[in-house]
């Protein structure tokens, strides 16, 4: 299939998700997209795991607190919510793993293609640096590290993506304003 074809397919598929309200079904949808992903479907389906278990966390037990403060808490619901999420992110990552972006909205429109490469640029950027913080942490730690340990060179690596992120923004803006996209 195109990367195209395949853009189409993950939307479509994302929408059909949103519309299902039975749990059965989502089950039944989320085996299908593992069974179809391939060989890399248990390291794809794990990923996601990792990628969706602090928000289905905080969302599951901020709504299960305030349903049961209330005396409405609906567990068909839940379970609904955390696996159409599970579905809707796989197959997320699924697309992602499987098709270049750029090449799947070439030619429908240049702005697009143009902010789609300029976010892919930045987040390659920023995915290095991640990786740099976590190749130093890991260079500098023979022992495993402490729990304080790692909270401050999460904190570290926070501060120097913020800063990286404020540096890019002024400089954008910079350049915009020196071309005259704004008028003060």
């Amino acid at each position: 299939m195109s990367p195209r074809a395949w853009l189409v397919a993950y939307l479509l598929a994302v929408v059909a998700a949103t519309f299902v309200h039975e749990p059965a079904l989502l089950t039944a949808a989320l085996a299908v997209a593992v069974a179809a992903a391939g060989r890399g479907r248990w390291k794809l389906l794990r990923r996601t795991l990792i990628a969706i278990l602090a928000f289905n966390l905080t969302v599951s037990l901020g709504y299960a607190a305030v349903a049961l403060w209330r005396g409405d808490f609906n567990p068909g619901y839940l379970l609904l919510v955390n696996l159409r999420v599970l579905l809707l992110v796989f197959l997320g990552m699924w697309f992602a793993a499987r098709v270049d972006p750029i090449a799947a909205i070439s030619g429908v429109s240049p702005s697009l293609t143009f902010v789609a490469t300029l976010t892919l640029g930045q987040l390659r950027a920023f995915e290095r640096i991640a990786n740099d913080f976590t190749l130093a942490f890991a260079s500098r730690n023979p022992a495993p590290p402490r729990l304080i340990d790692r909270t401050h060179h999460a904190a570290a690596q926070g501060i120097a993506l913020m800063d990286k992120t404020m540096a890019a923004a002024t400089e954008s803006a910079l350049a915009m304003r020196s071309r005259g996209a704004f008028d003060d």
